[in-house]
């Protein structure tokens, strides 16, 4: 029997000839927190994406049934060229490298960049169809699991263990909470919106030269949750100035939602996504040995602060004071 990493080998260049691609030269150029890996595929001037999403950890069929919804509607993701789905394979259109991280990394027109992602977002909220057909509502049950992760992985990472009755009260609040999000429109929801995830494209104009990547795990959801995943984003500090004129820019374009619940809805969702994210990055170090994820941990606490001086969220904030103070803040050693 051919050992697992031979086998896969196997799979993907099989796929590679069933698809034109072989020969190719083939280049490694990203992996996330996921399992998934992406290879530049070189032909004659030609090039493809090869999305390699190994069952069981992956599956690409999310990723292609978005994808497909969002192209048909005019946003800029990658068109899917061949799949193999129950292998976990994808040849995709190749958007280029220009990743938003790397151009800010170059010094590129910050604001510009936001604009264009806002203007994306917009555009995005305004599609009366946005959502895709069997995209699941982003419901209780998982925004509770993910917030769980705070203790489950976090504050385990620290060598501290909650009772049960103070676990039990941290999930009575999330559900008095969390409803408030819900107080502006439904939109889909890409749930990983922010600069890792976005491309300039040349040659495109308009929300068109926006490229989408990453968006698998889409859900219905608040129309806050992508606006706040790009402007207050784990991996990079924003100038607040900024961040307040594309909020401006957004409301702006879209009158009908009241300031006062498109800024209790952003608390809320910040909120739960930071402590998502907190617990996320733990699991990351814990779990899987990935503990360069630790290092953002300082920026997400100063956003949970700002998220707790919400009126709304004051018995959150109260549980945190007590359970979460200030010296378990930290990255740990």
């Amino acid at each position: 029997m051919m050992p697992p990493s031979t086998e896969r080998n196997a799979l993907i260049a099989a796929f590679l000839i069933r698809n034109g691609w072989d020969p190719a030269t083939r280049v490694r150029i990203a992996g996330d927190a996921s399992f998934r890996k992406y290879d530049r595929l070189t032909d004659n001037g030609n090039t493809a994406i090869l999305m390699d999403a190994p069952p069981p950890q992956e599956d690409v069929r999310p990723f292609v049934h978005i994808a497909r919804h969002l192209y048909e509607r005019g946003f800029s993701v990658p068109d899917i060229l061949a799949e193999d789905t129950d292998a976990g394979l994808l040849l995709l259109e190749d958007l280029g490298d220009d990743t938003y991280t790397r151009l800010l990394a170059r010094g590129k027109d910050e604001r510009a960049l936001y604009a264009l992602a806002t203007d994306a977002l917009i555009a995005l909220h305004k599609t009366p169809d946005a959502v895709a057909p069997g995209v699941v509502p982003y419901a209780l049950p998982r925004q509770l699991e993910e917030v769980g992760r705070l203790h489950v992985w976090y504050l385990k990472m620290l060598g501290v263990t909650l009772s049960p009755d103070a676990i039990s009260e941290f999930e009575q609040i999330w559900e008095a909470i969390l409803p408030h999000a819900e107080q502006v429109p439904t939109s889909l929801i890409l749930f990983d919106y922010h600069v890792d995830n976005l491309l300039l494209i040349p040659g495109r104009t308009g929300i068109k030269a926006c490229g989408l990547l990453d968006f698998q795990d889409a859900v219905s959801g608040p129309v806050t949750y992508d606006f706040m995943s790009l402007l207050e984003d784990a991996r990079r500090d924003i100038n607040p100035a900024l961040v307040a004129e594309m909020k401006s820019r957004y409301l702006a374009a879209l009158p009908a939602i009241a300031p006062d619940a498109f800024n209790l809805s952003w608390a809320v969702m910040a909120a739960q996504r930071h402590v998502r994210v907190i617990g996320t990055f733990a699991r990351l170090n814990v779990r899987d040995n990935k503990p360069h994820y630790l290092v953002h941990m300082p920026r997400l606490w100063r956003y949970m602060d700002q998220c707790l001086a919400h009126p709304a969220l004051s018995d959150l904030k109260t549980w945190m004071d007590e359970y979460v103070p200030q010296k378990y803040r930290v990255v740990p050693s």
